[in-house]
């Protein structure tokens, strides 16, 4: 009797779970879904004020290191919203940490705010550099910043009215553009207590980020010479420029014996003063970047050989100062998939009839045909392409598993670091653009404040991708470079 008991209890047990289960599952996911629409609802709430600040800092357009209008604004709108902010960490006066909550799960988000030396535009759709500026957001930094402030109140919202728990964590990252901010932060260890670290980037088009970055290095390599009068008396002069050209001339043939894959990029940002005289001073600022952090290393260090033959060579004095030096990404394949199903809920960037006459004059300076306007209303499918840019959010991922998108806050076709990026970025286009991305980063976050489960898959994967590899900064132990931008 007793078994036929049991096995009773057994069979109603099976039979009962899964539906209990299930059941259970529905109601989180139900829960779940009324969070994005209330967030999505505030966000959207927010689209005036949030576009004021975006279009601010897009005014500032404040170089590396010297952010100082950009970050105050995005640190007092945190604090305004009820954030402990925390100012100048790691010796970086723009960097900053705000927090909000307790406890775990603890989810950070970046942010960044720097622009881009040497491109002046305002926002109409031909080239019109504005006077007596020489910087610009090429790259929409001013977007990335407000659209992760803006998720990060949204979160510190359900936080407050204890619809979720945990901590939310907004990480003010300067100097993006070359001078490593993140890397000072990572190996200070601002990220050890991170559980998950979300992140965007302004783009031509929707989509999540599934593709890696370029590990890069660089530096700025300093040639002393002999000043002479260049006619009179040549001979007693020892040319610092001729050794940046000797270095670049050994460094352009070092081009067909490094893999295919290796970028290199400099710039000769002090050539002497005049003609006349044999310049004494001369500097060149090189990037090295290549999908292996290890090789990327290596083809530094034959670059750095380079400058050395160059000065024996010239009978000049050099050495050289690393500015910057980041990894490649960690992709993280849970996370992403989770992003990619919160971008979809919120869809791609829909053009006024205005907006698409713009676009299509903005394409009209493009050298070649772009694809239609229409794809930004599009969230593409996740799929992997080749590396081409860099980012110091690559270590990030390196130590806490990271997840980010980008969304079209540019007209399709566009391209970073053009004088069309900036015009889109201080348009409707580019704000709502950055509105898309604000609601996907604050969905992911409330499936990671209410699915543990999903956290503990992305540090399972995190733990194998990573494999046995120490996080080592690829600058070293050097302070932040301030003043790279000078």
């Amino acid at each position: 009797m007793k078994i036929k008991q049991t096995t009773l209890l057994l069979i109603t047990l099976i039979n009962v779970f899964p539906f209990a289960l299930l059941a259970q599952m529905k109601s989180n996911i139900k829960g779940n879904e009324a969070l994005k629409n209330e967030t999505a609802t505030t966000i959207q709430a927010g689209y005036d004020a949030y576009k004021t600040i975006a279009l601010n800092i897009w005014d500032f357009a404040e170089l590396g290191y010297k952010e100082n209008k950009s970050s105050t604004l995005l640190q007092t709108t945190l604090k305004d919203n009820g954030f402990t902010v925390e100012a100048g960490v790691v010796g970086m006066p723009t960097a900053f940490v705000a927090t909000y909550g307790s406890g775990s799960p603890v989810i950070g988000i970046l942010a960044e705010y720097d622009a881009l030396p040497g491109i002046s535009q305002d926002n109409s759709p031909t080239k019109t550099p504005i006077t007596n500026k020489t910087s610009g957001h090429a790259c929409g930094h001013h977007l990335f910043g407000t659209g992760s402030v803006a998720a990060g109140i949204a979160i510190k919202k359900l936080l407050e009215i204890g619809k979720i728990k945990g901590t939310i964590k907004v990480f003010g990252c300067p100097a993006e553009e070359g001078g490593s901010g993140k890397v000072y932060m990572v190996r200070e260890g601002l990220f050890n207590d991170v559980d998950i670290a979300i992140h965007w980037h302004p783009s031509n088009e929707n989509t999540t980020t599934y593709t890696s970055a370029l590990a890069n290095k660089s530096a700025k390599f300093r040639f002393y010479g002999i000043a002479s009068h260049a006619a009179g008396s040549p001979e007693q002069g020892r040319s610092a420029l001729d050794a940046v050209e000797a270095m670049n001339n050994m460094v352009n043939m070092m081009r067909e014996h490094i893999p295919q894959e290796t970028r290199i990029h400099y710039v000769i940002t002090n050539g002497g003063k005049a003609p006349n005289v044999v310049p004494e001073f001369a500097e060149v600022y090189y990037y090295v970047r290549h999908p292996e952090k290890t090789i990327a290393v290596a083809i530094f260090d034959r670059i750095a050989k380079a400058a050395e033959g160059a000065a024996l060579g010239t009978e000049t004095k050099m050495d050289f100062e690393i500015i910057g030096g980041t990894h490649d990404l960690l992709i993280n394949k849970t996370l992403a998939n989770n992003m990619q199903g919160n971008l979809q809920k919120v869809g791609g960037v829909i053009y006024t009839t205005q907006e698409k006459e713009y676009a299509k004059k903005i394409q009209a300076s493009f050298l070649i045909k772009a694809a239609s306007i229409d794809l930004a209303a599009i969230v593409k499918p996740m799929y992997i392409e080749k590396s081409l840019g860099s980012t110091d959010v690559g270590d990030v991922s390196y130590v806490v598993p990271t997840v980010g998108l980008g969304t079209a806050t540019w007209v399709t076709g566009t391209g970073a670091h053009s004088w069309q990026a900036v015009a889109c970025g201080g348009t409707d286009i580019g704000i709502k653009g950055m509105m898309v991305a604000a609601k996907t980063m604050a969905f992911t976050a409330i499936d990671l404040f209410t699915n543990p489960e999903l956290i503990k898959k992305a540090k399972e994967e995190f733990i194998e991708t990573k494999g046995d590899y120490q996080y080592k900064a690829l600058l070293g132990d050097r302070k932040p470079a301030l003043n790279y931008r000078d």
